[in-house]
């Protein structure tokens, strides 16, 4: 059984037909599952030390139904753990006390940061930067490896079994075909100030957010600030400690600053977190005592941190529940992309809805002061504030969406007299879908007679 499928799905195991290789060759390396899904492990079929965009080779023409079970030539839980682990840019254990490939350079910069002009930050960061469409995996704008790969693992179950469809509990509360998030990162002094017109303007729209607030070194953050949050109906969480880059430079440094971190987090009453920068290493987070975590990009093209995701889901790690940054940060779009449009966001939103995904945004208070930006951010307020009139997108607040992903974790298909029922907290608010096979792919098909 594939533990990985049923958890996404939360299905019964008797419906998962894979079966994994019995003893998986010694070296990791690329190789595709059909010729639009990349994925990174151990596999008997052959690998490739580097991605290529043609001539990996494809494990799909290695699988084998035997006695109505698919023999795969990998381990599916291997793989989509190291695409969301981000396991194949780096290998764990290399260097536990250092973050890999954290260069000298990097160094230099966040020491000497606060004396560089704000210009010429944002002239190294766009040299840095400069070959970021050259990447080419994860996909950008959005990557959804991860759920093609589940997808064509559920149709070839259904292909062995000879079943046309298999029951699982949807993946948002009510139906709602997606989910979206909107994340305030507190920067500055001058980020702070502006804090109150912001939620001003949330409000407005009718949609509550999360700030994520730098608890040492950038501001003075005063219980009133942080009840003030609260009291509107928005939710507080930890940034970082200090935002200087440097929380996750290496093992000792992480050790110093986690006993404040963990500190800061029961005394503002905050239950999720995000690094500066997304720096992460998640190989630390166990230290963290959080109960979410916002700190990893889907497709970190636009990022220093290269890797991604590749999905558009939460997924555990460990205890913590990750909620990916799954659409370009503001300050990537407007100052490296030099775009004041929603144009962008739009394409990533689209993109993230047809794989009914989490549509997660930072949106800093510092970069969205000047009238030009803010009109831009009142645009996609007011297009995702559609969505959800429309009854696609489920607004929340990041920690609902944990309490759901949580829940949901938890509920269970229950089979009496030939239907199907939801059991378990907040199955209330959970929905029966299927898995439908079509074609050589699946389509979604959500029970809507509740």
């Amino acid at each position: 059984m594939s533990k990985v499928l049923t958890e996404h799905y939360r299905c019964p195991e008797s419906f998962i037909a894979v079966r994994p290789p019995g003893e998986p060759p010694p070296n990791s390396g690329f190789f595709r599952f059909g010729s639009d899904t990349t994925c990174y492990g151990q596999c008997s079929a052959g690998v490739s030390n580097r991605f290529t965009t043609n001539g990996l080779p494809d494990a799909l023409s290695h699988a084998v139904i035997d006695n109505l079970r698919i023999q795969l030539p990998f381990d599916p839980e291997q793989v989509v753990r190291n695409l969301r682990f981000e396991r194949y840019v780096s290998e764990p254990g290399k260097n536990q006390d250092r973050a890999d490939e954290w260069p000298f350079s990097r160094d230099l910069y966040y020491f000497f940061r606060s004396a560089i002009p704000a210009g010429f930050r944002r002239w190294i960061q766009k040299l840095h930067l400069r070959n970021w469409d050259k990447i080419a995996f994860p996909s950008w704008p959005v990557d959804t490896t991860v759920e093609r790969l589940f997808g064509r693992l559920l149709a070839l179950s259904m292909k062995a079994q000879r079943i046309d469809r298999i029951p699982f509990i949807w993946f948002w509360p009510e139906g709602f075909q997606s989910c979206a998030i909107l994340t305030h990162d507190v920067e500055t002094s001058r980020g702070l100030d502006f804090c109150q017109q912001l939620m001003d303007i949330d409000d407005f729209f009718g949609i509550k957010a999360s700030f994520q607030i730098v608890p040492e070194g950038r501001y003075e953050v005063s219980d009133f600030f942080l009840d003030t949050i609260r009291d509107r109906g928005f939710q507080v969480n930890i940034q970082d400690l200090n935002h200087d880059g440097l929380l996750f430079r290496s093992r000792k440094q992480f050790n110093r600053r986690i006993g404040r971190i963990n500190h800061y987090v029961k005394a503002y009453g905050a239950e999720g977190f995000r690094s500066a920068v997304l720096y992460h290493n998640i190989d630390w987070y166990h230290q963290l005592e959080i109960s979410y975590d916002m700190s990893i990009p889907n497709a970190a093209h636009l990022e220093p941190q290269k890797g991604g995701c590749c999905t558009v889901f939460p997924y555990f790690i460990g205890d913590i529940l990750e909620l990916p940054v799954t659409t370009t940060q503001d300050y990537s779009l407007f100052t490296i992309l030099e775009d004041y449009s929603i144009e962008l966001w739009k394409t990533e939103i689209r993109m993230i809805m047809e794989n009914y995904g989490l549509i997660s945004f930072i949106i800093h208070p510092d970069y969205i002061q000047n009238r030009i930006p803010q009109e831009t951010y009142r645009q996609l307020l007011w297009y995702i504030s559609e969505l959800r009139s429309q009854g696609h997108v489920w607004i929340a607040r990041p920690g609902e969406v944990n309490q759901w992903w949580r829940e949901r974790s938890h509920m269970k298909l229950v089979e009496s007299n030939g239907s199907w029922s939801i059991s378990g907290p907040g199955s209330a608010r959970a929905r029966l879908a299927y898995a439908v096979a079509n074609g050589d792919g699946i389509r979604y098909h959500v029970d809507t007679s509740y």
